[in-house]
């Protein structure tokens, strides 16, 4: 870890100081950012890995709107930005969508540091103040999305001048073809059957609701351990949480478990068994009228010419 990420001034202003920015956030940023720190985990098998990229948007006023993302790549120290990559991405989407400018920049990170000011300084030739979206990964349990918002300002401390950062509040907005679109890719997008976009619905709440237990166990074993301050009304909301839940040991709950598992697996059985009669019914149709084609081909070859002369009349014959 670097110096500057040690730093102990914050760099950012208390809550008590507020930004006047309006800012709407799309769900397209909130996906891009996910994916790429998701896909930066798997690529560097590291559970917080750097991430950088830039915030594509409008800006009317005080009025902000943050449309589109894409990433950006540093040099080998890590610190710096690999501008031409930036101005050459920057010009393609301008291509794409005239509408759109640089107004800030990402990252992954707890709160902001003083490594985020060094990086803050090199977006300035492209924005006057650039928006810093940052996407807290640890997790939390509060129902919020974990992104927070920062305008950049200059505080003023003992006659000395430094750049610092103020949160700024902001709104998820969607359009209509953006709701139709997140709608498309939670449920599997173009690909897959509908009990493959259903199984992945399913896996996707599992895992949040494993998540969510494990936050809640290290919650109470931190709590029991003195490390943590109680907080009553969390543990009675806990509390009340395990006692609805059904005893998992109770001879009652197995059988009944058991039960709706063996039904399950049945009904899963006879939906192959169902879609293999099918497809086999399918070709023996195929089968019976190819054969029944060649057995016609085959007779029209094989038919006399005539019965009993009759064969070689001609029509005048019938007058």
């Amino acid at each position: 870890m670097s110096a500057m990420d040690t730093d102990e001034l914050s760099v950012v202003l208390p809550s008590t100081t507020t930004s006047g920015l309006s800012i709407s956030l799309h769900p397209l940023p909130i996906l891009n950012v996910s994916e790429h720190l998701t896909r930066r985990k798997l690529q560097t098998n590291d559970a917080k890995p750097f991430i950088l990229g830039a915030l594509l948007g409008t800006q009317a006023g005080r009025d902000v709107e943050i449309v589109n993302t894409f990433e950006l790549a540093v040099e080998g120290d890590g610190t710096t930005v690999d501008h031409g990559f930036l101005v050459s991405r920057r010009d393609q989407y301008k291509q794409v969508f005239p509408s759109l400018e640089f107004i800030g920049w990402y990252t992954v990170a707890a709160h902001p540091s003083a490594r985020h000011i060094a990086l803050h300084t090199q977006f300035t030739n492209y924005c006057p103040t650039p928006l810093l979206l940052l996407l807290q990964s640890a997790p939390s349990v509060s129902a919020d999305l974990p992104f927070k918002a920062y305008e950049p300002t200059i505080e003023i401390r003992d006659r000395v001048s430094r750049s610092v950062f103020v949160e700024a509040a902001y709104t998820v907005e969607t359009g209509e073809a953006e709701r139709i679109a997140v709608d498309w890719t939670a449920r599997g997008g173009g690909s897959g059957t509908s009990l493959e976009s259903h199984l992945q619905t399913q896996r996707a709440a599992v895992k949040m609701l494993y998540d969510r237990i494990v936050v809640l166990v290290q919650y109470v074993a931190e709590v029991v351990g003195g490390q943590a301050k109680p907080d009553h009304a969390v543990l009675r909301s806990i509390s009340a949480l395990i006692a609805s839940l059904p005893a998992s040991e109770n001879k009652a709950f197995r059988e009944e478990f058991d039960i709706e598992y063996e039904d399950v697996q049945i009904t899963a059985f006879l939906s192959a068994l169902t879609k293999s009669t099918n497809i086999l019914n399918d070709i023996v149709d195929k089968h019976v009228v190819i054969t029944s084609n060649k057995e016609d081909k085959g007779s029209m070859r094989r038919r006399p010419t005539g019965m009993g002369g009759m064969g070689s009349m001609r029509f005048g014959d019938w007058h």
